[in-house]
């Protein structure tokens, strides 16, 4: 079906003129028919624009923006809030009013036998020129449905209107920079303003009055003469052709085809609401919601300037559309409305494709080609990504290889960013399932990448720009097609083999290593989708190609977006932000290489306070790889402007994920930037983040507001792991995970992987000896394990985020006796404190580390009995001087410490280790150091009876006195074992001498041999 057509059945239920009238009557009174003037003037803007006498036509009044003039507010002349909002609400309805009109109007003329010749409807479409102009001019109050594929945002021409309001915290250019998109304004010479009603003073148009609007728009593009157009186009200026570019792109956004399953969902959405409104007239009659609660909650839920359009109430206005309304339609109704919906699509790209190539045909000897001709380009680009159909794409394809060969410079620029875009719709448009998309795509990547060669006997942008997009898509792309890209790849190859001009060159030989690459690229996808369901390893496989691409800054930044993605999507945002910072720190590397700047970071360097980790990311060598080589870090990132927006990025990850005080490190790095730009605006954003940090921090100062993650200890041992058999790792998973949970999510995926009975898990945290397991079976063992830190390290790590941020060292404890089992008496209880060290730190760009050094401490039972002493001191004092005080915690902690009916407490440990002295002398100091825990355990105990006591009420005297007695019981019990000491350990262990002579000490003086 053609557009023709489809307007005929988008019209819906409302009345439609009788296709025997002419439209003359319609549209004109006989009086206007009279004074109406002649276009056979030599200037063609007089059918393109409304004079003053014609603001009175029926149909076209209501669209014109000075029509709404009378009804909004101004600005000199207030209105309160009720009345404007009444005056916005007659403004929604006219403009609807009046596209339907319009759309009726051409419905009528399109199907009228008298009109099918194209001169008689070119004659038609005459008439309606001027809803072109008036269109452009509301281009802001369109709904935007550019939404949904990128940040072109509110269309370029639009921002540059309204411009950032003081609340954006992000400038758009660098959203563009962080979304991996163009920037929009860089093709512009300057802002594509044009006469518009002022921001915010005018009613929005919904998606459906907007999309009808654009419908009669294409009509009348379509129908009119291609001569007129192409006249009125060479008088336009530079800034209204961007405009029109930008209601050209918005035109592709508006018609997408979404697909048959779309369609169904929309339709299962409608047929839910139909339901739950049933249900509500049901309350209503049965009495149990009020009508006027019911007007109420309407009122609320709707509004006249949403896609909400019926009101129920106002009888007079409200549309009753049975047709759109209809609900749980039948299977041929879907099918007819995806083909009329398909057809459209198709239509409305044919439309704007035409127009774009009126439009090259007008500014070829325009001096402001260059930033029309990019227009151009972005709309051919954004309609490739819309997936329309094989008919447009083939048409589309075969302009923008016209456009490309007669203008490549604009591709091959430096500092351009339509080369890599343009890569990444061709390679995406490669792997499709349709053997003629497949076939016009890769003609035109092989035509690209030898435009790229004939201009410098080398394609390195293009080759670094495919290698990039693939990377991306693999990353990704859910729908990619492995298969079908390999096909393509070897249809490239076969031309470049078969092209006999460029058979004497290397280019045949480029292509080939280029082609060995992506192929290469393609082997790590096969991998990655087979891993699919395993996070871990998939990130781990993300990981190992972007080492790989080590020395090719470009790939490796691609790769670590996709990680960043990937932990995005699954809520792992501390490991989103260290992604973010390690993309920052390459960035400022090769920054740094590029130019001396005084307020850019200094490398990698710069990074470390925030992660201990980002040293990795150092050049390899000035003399491996030049920075200013074709190709070689050219991307938009590696920009001041890239940088700061992926710094941006990290610091909004860490405030997602709570490490406010990485924030501030972030800042450090920014702050410096901003002031050099004298960026105020952006300073006063930065200052007012910042402050919300900190009093997040000082609110959360215990720290346990704030879980930071779970770690656990998870070993693999079985041949049928592969890569995996024999292999340690810390995997840090959400906070409050217990061992239960991660045990069965792993015992789960890899049952179904191998089998249920190939997989066990090994429950305790002993050694593993692999020659007593099964070879046939897949066992994983599981721990939880702690931070560890040494005595040194505790000095600096004071609060909570530095107890939990930059985690090398782990510790697990297993008790153990000398017979075997597992626990026994006090004075046969062992302990093995085994200590892990990663080759990261956490958090980390993976979620699980390698365990590379592995540390076991034995601890004897004298020592075991040290441990549990200071815990207990410990857990006293924290309950003690906690703020606010916790009464039932310092109770329960006081119950446990001096209650008579704790078995193996205290006492009975005091009662075994301190009852005789020690015959090994080994053991004297362990003695005596045991000795003196119970002295500092006893003072903590009175401490927190005399805290307990200004805590409690009236009813717990009795048990405050019954803590009292047993703390009385247990000192007098403890006080002929803690007197006691070890005459040995007072002693002094070298005889005093009264001369003190340095230089004869054998320590201080160098022995020769």
């Amino acid at each position: 079906l053609c557009l023709n057509k489809i307007l005929f059945f988008k019209k819906g239920c409302d009345s439609i003129a009788t296709p025997g009238l002419p439209p003359a009557p319609i549209l004109l009174t006989r009086g206007e028919r009279a004074s109406r003037p002649t276009y056979v003037t030599n200037s063609v803007h007089c059918p393109f624009q409304l004079s003053e006498s014609e603001h009175g036509r029926p149909c076209l009044t209501g669209l014109d923006a000075r029509s709404e003039g009378s009804m909004v507010a101004s600005p000199h002349h207030p209105v309160s809030d009720a009345t404007n909002s009444l005056l916005c609400l007659r403004a929604f309805f006219l403009h609807k009013k009046a596209v339907s009109t319009l759309h009726n109007l051409l419905c009528s003329h399109d199907s009228d036998p008298r009109y099918s010749d194209s001169a008689v409807r070119a004659q038609v479409a005459q008439l309606y020129l001027p809803l072109i102009s008036i269109v452009m001019e509301a281009l802001p109050r369109l709904c935007d449905c550019t939404e949904t594929h990128g940040p072109w945002g509110r269309l370029a021409s639009v921002l540059a209107e309204e411009g950032d309001g003081p609340g954006s915290t992000i400038s758009h250019s660098v959203a563009m920079a962080i979304a991996g998109s163009p920037l929009p304004h860089s093709h512009r010479p300057g802002p594509a303003q044009m006469p518009s009603v002022p921001p915010r003073q005018y009613s929005m148009l919904s998606a459906e009055v907007s999309r009808t609007l654009l419908v009669c728009l294409l009509w009348v593009v379509k129908n009119a003469e291609g001569a007129l157009l192409y006249r009125w186009l060479a008088d336009l200026s530079t800034l209204q052709v961007n405009r029109l570019l930008d209601l050209l792109y918005l035109c592709v956004s508006c018609f997408e085809y979404k697909g048959k399953k779309t369609l169904e969902r929309i339709n299962s959405l409608t047929f839910k609401k139909s339901l739950d409104m049933k249900a509500r007239l049901e309350e209503a009659i049965l009495g149990t919601v009020g009508a006027r609660q019911e007007m109420v909650r309407r009122s609320r839920e709707r509004s006249p300037f949403g896609n909400h359009e019926n009101v129920r109430w106002r009888k007079n206005i409200a549309h009753w559309r049975q047709n759109s309304d209809k609900v749980d339609k039948s299977k041929d109704e879907m099918e007819h409305e995806a083909v009329v919906e398909g057809n459209l699509a198709t239509e409305a790209n044919m439309v704007v494709l035409d127009t774009l190539e009126i439009i090259v045909q007008t500014v070829v000897l325009s001096e402001a080609k260059e930033s029309v001709l990019s227009g151009v380009l972005r709309v051919l680009l954004h309609g490739m990504a819309c997936t329309p159909s094989a008919a447009f794409l083939q048409h589309c394809f075969a302009t923008q290889r016209a456009l490309v060969g007669k203008f490549p410079e604009m591709l091959f620029e430096e500092g351009t960013e339509l080369c890599a875009d343009l890569c990444l719709r061709l390679l995406r448009h490669c792997s499709s399932r349709v053997g003629t998309i497949r076939t016009h795509a890769s003609a035109s990547l092989y035509l690209l990448m030898r435009q790229n060669f004939e201009i410098g006997n080398n394609f390195a942008r293009v080759k670094m720009q495919v290698t990039m997009s693939l990377s991306s898509l693999v990353g990704t792309s859910p729908n990619f097609n492995e298969e079908h890209l390999r096909r393509s790849l070897k249809t490239i190859l076969t031309y470049a083999e078969e092209d006999l001009e460029l058979r004497d060159t290397t280019f045949a030989e480029q292509v080939q290593d280029l082609v060995f690459n992506l192929h290469m690229i393609l082997t790590d996808t096969v991998k990655m989708k087979e891993h699919q369901e395993d996070p871990e390893m998939l990130i781990d496989l993300m990981y190992r190609i972007a080492k790989g691409y080590q020395a090719s800054p470009d790939l490796r930044l691609t790769w670590l977006k996709n990680m960043a993605a990937k932990h995005a999507e699954r809520g792992n945002h501390a490991e989103a932000a260290q992604c973010l910072v390690h993309s920052a720190a390459l960035v400022a590397e090769y920054l740094s290489m590029l130019e001396d700047c005084p307020y850019l970071p200094v490398g990698c360097v710069s990074f470390q306070n925030i992660s201990s980790n980002v040293l990795e990311e150092s050049a390899v060598s000035d003399d491996v790889l030049s920075p200013d080589e074709e190709g070689i870090c050219s991307g938009k990132y590696f920009t001041e402007q890239g940088l700061v927006g992926l710094l941006e990025q990290a610091a909004a990850s860490f405030t997602m994920g709570g490490l406010y005080e990485a924030v501030n490190e972030v800042y450090k790095i920014l702050i410096p930037i901003h002031e050099a730009n004298r960026d105020f605006q952006k300073l006063a954003v930065l200052h007012g983040k910042l402050q919300d940090a900190f009093n997040k921090i000082t609110s959360q100062a215990s720290g346990w507001e704030r879980m930071f993650g779970t770690y656990f200890r998870v070993g693999f041992y079985g041949p049928k792991f592969g890569d995996l058999d024999e292999q340690e790792f810390v995997y840090k998973e959400p906070s409050i995970t217990k061992l239960a949970e991660i045990s069965h999510r792993l015992e789960e995926f890899y049952a179904e992987r191998f089998g249920d009975e190939v997989v066990e898990i090994i429950k305790d945290s002993n050694p593993v000896h692999k020659n007593k397991l099964d070879p046939n079976k897949a066992y994983i063992q599981l721990t939880y394990v702690e931070p560890f830190f040494d005595t040194y390290e505790l000095k600096d790590r004071i609060t909570y985020f530095d107890k939990n941020y930059n985690l090398r060292t782990f510790m697990f404890c297993t008790p153990f006796t000398l017979d075997g089992r597992a626990h026994g008496d006090l004075h046969e209880q062992f302990k093995r404190k085994t200590l892990l060290t990663t080759s990261h730190a956490f958090p980390y760009i993976r979620t699980r580390i390698n365990v590379t050094h592995k540390e076991e401490i034995i601890l004897i039972p004298i020592e075991v009995a040290i441990e549990d002493m200071q815990k207990k001191t410990q857990e006293l004092a924290f309950a003690t001087h906690q703020d606010p005080a916790d009464a039932k915690m310092l109770q329960m902690v006081l119950q446990g410490c001096v209650g008579t009916t704790v078995n193996q407490g205290p006492l009975e440990v005091a009662q075994v280790f301190l009852a005789e002295i020690p015959e090994d002398p080994k053991l004297y100091r362990h003695h005596n150091k045991l000795r003196l825990c119970f002295k500092d355990f006893t003072k903590r105990c009175e401490d927190a009876l005399r805290k307990n006591k200004t805590l409690i009420g009236p009813d717990q005297r009795d048990y405050h006195r019954e803590l009292e007695r047993n703390y009385q019981r247990l000192r007098e019990a403890l006080h002929p074992l803690l007197s006691r000491r070890i005459s040995q350990l007072y002693t002094p262990v070298a005889p005093y001498s009264a001369h003190r002579n340095s230089f004869s000490r054998l320590s201080l003086r160098k022995t020769e041999a």
